[in-house]
């Protein structure tokens, strides 16, 4: 029998499901150590709750346990703050699906794929989905998709609508992961097979966004969306290798980063210049180029990378913008 989908993801849970499980998916790969808060929301529980200081597990397991929690299950007052602190808004899901269709209408040259729209939802199309002349389910799962500022990642994986709470059982979900995995479900039977094209799916998939535990919350989100749809498809629960698996892909293609400048939030910093003249030294303060001139090879903090699987070599994110 399938287990209970909850909504929030408890790190106590993770903690006590694989003690590896929370180290791999608090890791910051363009830092080498772990994201950071980038939020002064959890400040008032001071020592290592600061916005530049990174999340540790101790910070959110044991009492601190429910301390992270969904934008459903935040108060309306932490809701309102980060409304307005960072222009953060949730998008229902019946609007991500409309968004998500219109990928998949012209990746297939056609309508209603996955389901069908109707008005503030949709219905589900059971039938298997087909493939146009040319085109094959393999490279379909292989597509590469991007969800900018991602917070919990609703365009990605759709565990639950993130403005109502309301959880979304396994076969309607309208993420364009939740998409990978039925295509991968309905061509292989074979756990191998299945769990090997899985592994494509997320590898083709990205995200980032400023907050840490935004962050965070999407991580979990798309790590149990492959429980899900492993369950949904073989009865039982993965074992802790793929999930570590899973996890480690997740701490690469979901990362955290200032969307305008690319780089780790908060990193950019002014540099101390010292002249020597003949009345002794003079200290002098200089912004970071980059923000100074807007230009976005010229930061002075840490550049994210993302890791290019089909080559097993990270990159540059800036690098992959295109030439103007």
């Amino acid at each position: 029998m399938a287990k209970e989908i909850r909504v929030d993801v408890k790190e106590n849970k993770i903690l006590e499901m694989d003690s590896s499980l929370l180290s791999i998916l608090l890791k910051d790969n363009s830092s080498g150590k772990n994201i950071i808060w980038a939020t002064d929301n959890y400040a008032q529980k001071g020592f290592g709750y600061g916005k530049n200081d990174h999340i540790e597990i101790y910070a959110i397991t044991g009492t601190n346990g429910n301390l992270i929690k969904p934008r459903t299950e935040k108060t309306k007052q932490e809701q309102l703050s980060r409304v307005r602190d960072k222009a953060e808004v949730f998008t229902p899901s019946w609007i991500c699906n409309k968004q998500n269709n219109l990928v998949d209408n012209a990746w297939f040259g056609r309508k209603n794929i996955f389901n069908t729209e109707t008005e503030k939802g949709w219905t589900t199309n059971q039938e298997k989905v087909t493939f146009p002349d040319g085109k094959t389910w393999q490279e379909y799962v292989k597509a590469q998709r991007l969800e900018i500022t991602c917070g919990e990642a609703p365009y990605l994986a759709s565990r639950y609508d993130t403005v109502t709470g309301d959880v979304i059982p396994v076969k309607d979900r309208i993420g364009l992961l939740d998409r990978k995995l039925r295509i991968v479900s309905e061509n292989t039977d074979v756990e191998q097979d299945w769990c090997a094209w899985a592994k494509e799916a997320y590898k083709s998939i990205y995200g980032y966004d400023w907050q840490g535990d935004n962050v965070l919350l999407a991580r979990e989100n798309l790590l149990f969306t492959f429980c899900d749809y492993y369950e949904n498809k073989f009865g039982v629960y993965p074992i802790k290798e793929y999930l570590r698996e899973i996890a480690e892909i997740l701490s690469w293609n979901i990362w955290q980063m200032d969307g305008l400048k690319f780089v780790i939030p908060e990193s950019c910093h002014n540099e101390k210049r010292i002249d020597y003249t003949l009345f002794g030294e003079e200290v002098h303060e200089e912004v970071c180029d980059g923000c100074k001139t807007n230009n976005p090879n010229k930061h002075n903090g840490i550049y994210c990378y993302v890791m290019d699987w089909d080559a097993s070599k990270k990159v540059k994110f800036v690098s992959l913008l295109k030439k103007g």
